[in-house]
């Protein structure tokens, strides 16, 4: 799970860089970035996150590419995080 909970904040990490992306996924979660910190702490919250790479492969790519991380190391975490099967 430590592995899985890595990759998930790594992919925050490079969502946080990328403001167009970033101001998507505040977008689609409904999140501010004022309250990111504290939604970060809620039980699903890292798996969302790597829910919102996966459903779009442009962005997994870039984000794997960007990070030296395979896709299917993503899916894992995903899945590892209790995300479900069928968003790959």
């Amino acid at each position: 799970m430590a592995d899985a909970e890595d990759t998930a904040i790594a992919a925050l990490a490079w969502l946080a860089g990328q403001p167009e992306l970033m101001g998507r996924f505040l977008a689609l979660t409904g999140l501010e970035a004022s309250n990111l910190r504290e939604a970060a702490r809620e039980p699903g919250f890292l798996a969302g996150v790597l829910g919102f790479l996966m459903n779009h492969e442009p962005t997994l790519m870039d984000f794997c590419a960007a990070t030296d991380t395979r896709p299917e190391t993503v899916a894992r975490a995903f899945r590892a995080l209790g995300g479900a099967d069928g968003a790959e």
